[in-house]
């Protein structure tokens, strides 16, 4: 019995969670453990991994508190007042199947994905502050530099939306990686107090966007303007994106994981793409793949677009009945960890290009071959000058192929190279700021032809890199005869045509 117990303890201790102890065993150990069961149970409820330990909304993964920690110490250092931040408050959507995410800038912050959150942090004290003393601001605060607001313990409303974190729970401030964290009752009274000494505060100020995010961002300046009528307020939003430009090795880590399900995805809408199936059979089978390989949801909405709706930017219908000659743009990216990927392959829709769609679709290959070639640091996205990557795959496209009128092809390639990607696949990133290393963007090119029925578009995601770049997404093929061959087995395999 006691080795038998001491093999339990060995077992769960080497792993990092409840899920993985029971991954780790075998059916024959499982069986010898049998008789230690209650022992298990003992020792599960002396980790702290009981129902009161859990974290609902949390993460499966995120980086470090030292990761967290240090973004925000370097956006205090570009402050001259007290930064105030609000979480999304889990009120933002009335969908019955709304999965809450965090405000992007506030998790970048913090790393915490739980609703009802706010953020005060204080610029670090002025040059020629003796070591240790306090600053008018941080009396406000007595004496804390930051402050972490969670909502205060609910139990009878853990019972139906489970478990949350609250500043009573014991160890707080380690799992959070804050030294001080309140209740958000007690944040309009810190605001207050600061307001005393601080005639200028920072938050991001609302604007007018296509994604969404100004009613929430209003809200909050609503309130610091309630509660600190006389302060100015200074925008953060640069100084975050700024930060948030360069991925971290850890974001990029968790990029990799959301490319790699993507192409496992992409290859699985290739082996099963024929006619007579529906563009939303096609993405629930890339849905499913995400999910399968540890996606927790879609980047952005699926865009599979068939015939007519491949020349459709974002298609998301999945309505049309996918045709023998179809071409089909499949434009769908998994999240994991928060990050998004962002990738798009062009299908024949039963399994052999036309001449034509062949034409146009090394056409956009080859753009994309070419501006891929010439990622580095300094180059940009930008839609002129000479340092334009975005030009190189317009001047390609311009110059090969013509429309059904004999025109060239320019005009048909409607939207810009790429863009930034991480916890949003619109990731903050100027189009003519130069790239630097540690940026990871997609490059995808495109041409759309209406009349021809006929839109391509090619996507992949990039890292840029000290002397160059790598493309992350290499594993899914790009050539149109490879994509034909992985089509023509899959059809062997099933029994049925090309």
């Amino acid at each position: 019995m006691s080795s038998q117990l001491s093999v339990a303890w060995r077992h769960f201790f080497a792993c990092s969670s409840f899920a993985g102890f029971f991954q780790r065993l075998t059916f024959k150990s499982l069986v010898n453990l049998i008789p230690v069961a209650g022992a298990i149970v003992f020792m599960i409820l002396l980790s702290g991994m009981s129902a009161r330990g859990l974290k609902a909304q949390q993460r499966r993964e995120r980086e470090p508190n030292i990761v967290y920690a240090e973004r925000r110490a370097r956006l205090a250092a570009e402050a001259d007042g007290p930064i105030v931040l609000w979480g999304y408050t889990g009120r933002e959507e009335v969908s019955q199947a709304y999965v809450f995410a965090q405000e992007d800038d506030f998790y970048y912050l913090t790393g915490h994905n739980e609703e009802g959150a706010g953020l005060i942090i204080l610029p670090p004290p002025k040059a020629g502050a003796q070591n240790g003393a306090s600053t008018p601001a941080a009396d406000g605060l007595n004496g804390a530099r930051e402050i972490l607001f969670l909502p205060a313990k609910e139990p009878a409303k853990e019972k139906w939306n489970g478990v949350r974190m609250s500043p009573s729970d014991p160890g707080i401030e380690a799992r959070t990686g804050f030294t001080t964290v309140k209740s958000f009752t007690e944040m309009r009274v810190a605001v207050e107090k600061l307001a005393k000494t601080s005639s200028v505060f920072w938050t991001i100020l609302p604007y007018e966007k296509e994604l969404g995010g100004y009613p929430h961002e209003k809200a909050v300046v609503d309130w610091l303007q309630l509660v600190a009528p006389q302060a100015k307020l200074k925008d953060a939003r640069q100084n975050i994106s700024a930060q948030r430009v360069i991925k971290s090795p850890g974001e990029i880590a968790f990029l990799k994981q959301a490319i790699e399900v993507s192409l496992d995805a992409q290859l699985a809408a290739a082996k099963m793409m024929r006619p007579g199936l529906y563009e939303y059979q096609i993405a629930a089978k890339m849905v499913e793949v995400h999910a399968m390989g540890g996606s927790e949801a879609e980047g952005y909405a699926p865009i599979v677009g068939a015939g007519p709706n491949s020349v459709i930017l974002h298609y998301d219908q999945l309505s049309r009945k996918i045709e023998d000659g179809d071409i089909v743009v499949l434009d769908v990216g998994a999240q994991y960890a928060g990050y998004s990927a962002d990738i798009t392959r062009t299908l024949p829709a039963n399994g052999k290009f036309t001449v034509r769609q062949r034409e146009i679709y090394d056409i956009v290959l080859g753009a994309q071959n070419a501006a891929i070639a010439a990622l580095k640091p300094g180059a940009d996205l930008c839609k002129k000058g000479d340092k334009s990557v975005y030009k190189i795959s317009y001047e390609y496209i311009n110059t090969h192929g013509k429309d059904s009128h004999g025109k060239p092809l320019g005009p048909y390639y409607i939207h810009g190279l790429g863009h930034h990607i991480g916890l949003d696949v619109h990731d903050p990133g100027q189009y003519c700021e130069p790239l630097k290393p540690g940026m990871v963007v997609t490059m995808e090119p495109g041409i759309y032809l209406p009349e021809e029925n006929l839109g391509v578009r090619i996507e992949d995601d990039v890292l840029i890199t000290a002397d160059g770049y790598k493309l992350l997404s290499e594993r899914l093929p790009r050539d149109a005869a490879e994509i034909e061959k992985i089509m023509a087995d899959a059809a062997k395999d099933r029994g049925g045509k090309q």
